[in-house]
């Protein structure tokens, strides 16, 4: 029987000052819908348990024996993240915190006895490292994603801190526009330094003038310079262990957008990227990226070229992801004022009303794509007008979401803020809102993070201990640092 919950839980929830009493808030939430007995129950429709538990019971007794060859093969015969349905959306619809039980310990298992492998004697080191290796590549990695936002921005530094401080931050991050600032912060710092750099107060502009509507391309320039340090691609890898991936967009016609990192541009200088990922058309200038050459000095990097705001064409680049590291699970923080009509978190069932929005912005899409191929001549006789459509029908027609999707929630702003320097107050109002919509999602990444969490910490000692040779460059595209 299943109860309704008090207020109380919910306002607990909702009052909640950090993650710990949250997550206490969320168990006391279960217990009283009888979502705990959902969690502790094999059964679900969802998933084959019965295969699961035969799978769970199978590591736990090879574990109790010692006999770590088991394990080996047990687990050769394949680790990917939905085996048997586990990774199955509707799982983690249930509860307000957590999923099955049976799933949480099966993954909690795998990753024990990933651990018992790597530590183990009785194993050669060399099947030890291809085992390693071809299971990682099986099972694929994570990635964060943070969207372009403008203003926005500071709503990710709320999810970002939410998964730091839970140790479930992805070493891999991609950002546009203000999501790229975001991305560079992280990613050109130590992790044992980043808290002091998601402050609020470290955020805020000393210099804020109250009467600039505005930011203009100076002040843009010389907040990054306050919060970027004037590294390349390959030396914040260097820095922080962290893969940094900024979309940017060409200005010009006939060329592709970008996705810069220390494997397509290693010596490219993260500030100019940034900035030129900010450059709204029509409102910023665009920006001619900029490198380190040999002797260490800054030289234009492709200086007939000019880049814009990457979310006009990447604002969530899984695909480069995909091909770049291998990433198959997409944990994206979605801000972006223009997605946010055509971004839903496809994890929760849809009330009537946003069926009907969902199913009229499909239809938009399809009428404007038609549109643009029957206008394509007349509007390439006014150039202004071209670019405009192209710029809109590339907003339309991307995808905004991943397998875990934190969204900004609907609020009203003031259209002049988007683009502003906000002030103290709307800083920290949007970190909060970022850390509170990231909390129920976090035992769902913890969960389905893990075991490549997992692989990746091995693979990282592995290397550290030489057991590859010399070091690998970010560019190695099986690089595992964690």
């Amino acid at each position: 029987m299943l109860f309704t919950p008090t207020l109380s839980a919910d306002a607990a929830l909702a009052k909640a000052a950090d993650y710990a009493a949250w997550s206490k808030a969320a168990q006391a939430h279960d217990a009283r819908s009888g979502m705990q007995a959902w969690r502790d129950a094999d059964e679900s429709e969802h998933f084959d348990h019965r295969a699961i538990r035969a799978r769970l019971d199978r590591l736990r007794e090879l574990s109790a024996a010692g006999d770590v060859k088991g394990l080996l093969f047990t687990l050769n015969e394949g680790i990917h993240g939905n085996i048997d349905g586990m990774g199955n959306e509707r799982l983690y619809q249930k509860a307000r915190f957590g999923t099955k039980r049976l799933i949480e310990d099966y993954v909690a298992e795998v990753v024990a006895a990933l651990d018992r492998i790597a530590a183990s004697r009785a194993i050669p080191r060399e099947e030890k490292r291809d085992f390693f290796r071809r299971a990682q590549h099986c099972y694929g990695r994570s990635a964060l994603l943070l969207s372009g936002s403008g203003s926005f921005l500071f709503f990710h530094i709320g999810v970002v801190e939410a998964l730091w401080s839970e140790g479930v931050l992805p070493t891999i991050l991609a950002g546009s526009s203000g999501g790229s600032i975001v991305a560079a912060i992280v990613c050109t710092r130590r992790d044992r330094d980043m808290g002091a750099f998601l402050a609020s107060d470290r955020l805020a502009n000393p210099d804020r003038d109250p009467e600039l509507r505005r930011l203009d391309p100076g002040e843009v320039a010389g907040r990054l310079a306050d919060l970027i340090p004037d590294l390349t691609f390959q030396q914040a890898y260097e820095v922080s262990g962290r893969h940094l991936n900024v979309s940017v967009a060409p200005a010009e016609k006939h060329q592709n957008g970008r996705l810069l990192n220390a494997i397509t541009a290693p010596n490219v200088l993260i500030r100019e990227a940034v900035l030129a990922s900010c450059a709204v058309p029509g409102v910023f200038p665009p920006v001619m990226l900029m490198a380190r050459g040999e002797d260490g000095a800054r030289v234009p990097y492709q200086p007939d070229r000019r880049w814009v705001d990457g979310s006009v064409t990447h604002d969530i680049p899984t695909r480069r992801l995909e091909r770049l590291y291998g990433v198959n699970h997409h944990i994206v923080s979605q801000a972006n004022p223009l997605a946010l009509p055509f971004a839903t978190d496809t994890r929760k069932q849809m009330a009537p009303i946003e069926a009907i929005q969902h199913a009229s912005l499909a239809t938009f899409k399809a009428w404007l794509n038609a549109n643009m191929t029957i206008f394509r001549k007349p509007l390439e006789l006014v150039p202004p007008l071209n670019s405009l459509a192209n710029m809109a029908r590339s907003v339309i027609n991307q995808e905004y979401t991943g397998d875990i999707n934190i969204i900004r929630p609907p609020r009203y702003w003031s259209p002049t803020k988007i683009l502003s320097d906000l002030e103290q107050e709307d800083i920290d109002d949007l970190i909060d809102t970022g850390r509170r919509t990231a909390w129920p999602k976090v035992e769902m990444v913890r969960t389905q993070t893990a075991i490549s969490r997992a692989l990746d910490a091995i693979l990282a000692r592995i290397d550290r201990r030489g057991d590859d040779g010399p070091g690998h460059r970010a560019g190695a595209l099986a690089d595992p640092v964690r």
